[in-house]
């Protein structure tokens, strides 16, 4: 039975969902934030944020940031690692989870309701509105938002389109370390389009990879190298976790009727790094002011995706094939060029796009 009603419903309350929430509640509408998760929960994430997504927080979430980095060394398939620096940070490190808490909680501040372990299970449009089903019955809402994930139940609604997904695995290592103190490594792998990572946070190392979906078994040793390469093999661990990153066609669909869809839901992350949580903000954003507007204004959400966010993904998608290609360019450019240091770090502040042309 139908019990109420809502002006905009959020499935999924990571980056771009809490996000969605909060803008559409800011702008006076009446807003449930849902999501299948008890939170605060873990979630495999390297929490490198960039100038472009910091822009995004609010101050609450702002204050989540555990580390900020000036240096970063880079290594071919595991060989020695070389080293470039900035006269200032360009690089923030976070735990998910507790970002992720603090972007529920501001949306909250802003009005919205938040419900967790409430997992929907379909939707569909009705009269006026759309009807989301849920374990202990329906609401009705005139907007959803979809923001649950990558395997989530709006974005199959919707049809988006994938044009490829990647496995990532990552290893959560106890212990704060002053080597990592002010640094993170980054290794271009031996397999097309395979790199690792290393982020420090407070206390911890977060390590991990990431390639193609359905060579399960080379990631993992991909890791297991990369850990044994840099002396973390033996350290304590965490948490040990992966999943899944996608991206998706270009013009795939970010709508349909009175649903839309933002942040891995739809497939929107950097192909060359598969950076998603600036794209989950911008996305959520833009999702929620367009929801909280009504029905009549859901197109100025797709015109944003296509107009902002899909062609970062067109130059991330044509540079990752250029790494697969020749990834010991690709580190030479970066580690041996000023231009390409430069880029790097003026990508990382959010500066500069990955369009040659800038931003």
């Amino acid at each position: 039975m139908t019990t109420e009603r809502w002006d905009v419903l959020v499935v999924g309350a990571g980056p771009a969902g809490s996000t969605a929430a909060r803008a559409a509640a800011e702008r006076g509408a009446r807003v449930l934030l849902l999501d299948g998760a008890r939170f605060p929960r873990y979630k495999t994430c390297g929490g490198g944020m960039i100038g472009a997504s910091l822009a995004l927080l609010p101050p609450t979430a702002l204050a989540t940031i555990e580390r900020t980095v000036s240096t970063a060394t880079f290594s071919l398939r595991g060989g020695p690692p070389r080293r470039i620096r900035s006269t200032r940070p360009f690089l923030s490190l976070v735990r998910r989870e507790v970002l992720d808490q603090a972007l529920v909680d501001a949306a909250v501040a802003a009005g919205a309701d938040f419900q967790d372990r409430t997992r929907v299970t379909a939707l569909h449009e009705v009269d006026g509105g759309v009807e989301v089903t849920l374990p202990g019955g329906t609401v009705l809402a005139d907007v959803v938002v979809g923001a649950d994930g990558s395997s989530g139940v709006v974005g199959r609604y919707v049809g988006v389109r994938i044009a490829r997904s990647d496995l990532g695995l990552e290893v959560e290592l106890a212990g704060a370390d002053p080597a990592w103190a002010d640094r993170v490594h980054l290794d271009w792998g031996a397999d097309a389009g395979t790199y690792g990572w290393v982020f420090p946070k407070g206390d911890r190392l977060t390590v991990g990879v990431i390639q193609r979906k359905g060579e399960g078994a080379a990631t993992r040793a991909y890791l297991a190298r990369l850990l044994d390469g840099l002396g973390l093999a033996d350290r304590e661990r965490l948490h040990d976790s992966g999943h899944l990153t996608r991206w998706r066609e270009p013009g795939s669909p970010v709508r349909r009727g009175r649903v839309l869809v933002a942040g891995d839901a739809a497939g929107l992350l950097e192909p060359l790094t598969r950076e998603g949580i600036s794209f989950a903000l911008r996305s959520g954003l833009a999702a929620g002011a367009a929801a909280a507007a009504g029905a009549e204004a859901l197109a100025d959400y797709e015109s944003s995706v296509a107009d902002e966010l899909e062609p970062e993904q067109r130059s991330g998608a044509r540079l990752l094939s250029v790494l697969e290609r020749a990834p010991g360019l690709a580190h030479l450019a970066v580690t041996r060029t000023g231009a390409g240091a430069s880029r790097f770090v003026r990508f990382s502040r959010g500066e500069v796009g990955l369009s040659l042309r800038g931003r």
